[in-house]
């Protein structure tokens, strides 16, 4: 599939997730954290990772199994998921109930300088999924494919994956809170309850 006439990322992240106020969200680096505080303006339910590339599967999975009373949904993108792409097979062989994982796939690695990423040519994440023994697994490239996709977000006994595939048109712009303290204790508001 050409990169270029995917989905809009800036419509259709916004479309799968709805309202976001329900989940807990672990977002990866650039477009996915941009993606998300879009959609939230940075609310205490978001915990945006900085620096960690790689890790936001990893930190979603161990959010689910601490806390299965909570939905948790990590957003991360292509290059960020390849970094530790490990990490899908940890997730099918725990399968906690209370995760769903979206990778938005624009096939570059949009936190250092745009070069091509591996599913630009021709690795399909979802495959990879599938092979992880991930239960659940959909591919979103077309607008028809969103409703579906959508309640396997918050519907899905098991975890799911989602593949979102978007065209290189940027992430939404949008100022974010890069104050780690602040945003921990935002989370931690968020997680446990309290004011």
């Amino acid at each position: 599939m050409d990169k270029d006439r995917g989905l809009d990322r800036k419509f259709a992240v916004p479309e799968l997730i709805g309202n976001p106020d329900d989940l807990l969200i672990v977002c990866g680096l650039a477009g996915a954290s941009k993606d998300i505080a879009h959609l939230t303006h940075d609310g205490d339910n978001i915990f945006t990772m900085a620096g960690a590339m790689g890790g936001a599967t990893a930190m979603g999975l161990g959010l689910a199994l601490s806390r299965p009373d909570k939905r948790v949904l990590v957003v991360t993108g292509d290059g960020e998921l390849l970094m530790n792409i490990g990490t899908l097979s940890t997730v099918g062989i725990l399968k906690p109930s209370n995760l769903s994982i979206l990778c938005v796939d624009n096939g570059h690695y949009g936190e250092t300088g745009y070069q091509e990423s591996h599913t630009q040519r021709g690795v399909d994440l979802e495959l990879i999924a599938q092979g992880s023994a991930i239960p659940v697994t959909r591919t979103v490239s077309m607008d028809e494919h969103i409703n579906e996709a959508k309640a396997l977000i918050r519907d899905s006994n098991g975890p799911s994956f989602i593949l979102l595939r978007v065209s290189t048109e940027p992430p939404p712009v949008i100022k974010r809170s890069m104050d780690a303290s602040e945003r921990k204790t935002a989370f931690r508001r968020a997680l446990l309850g309290k004011p």
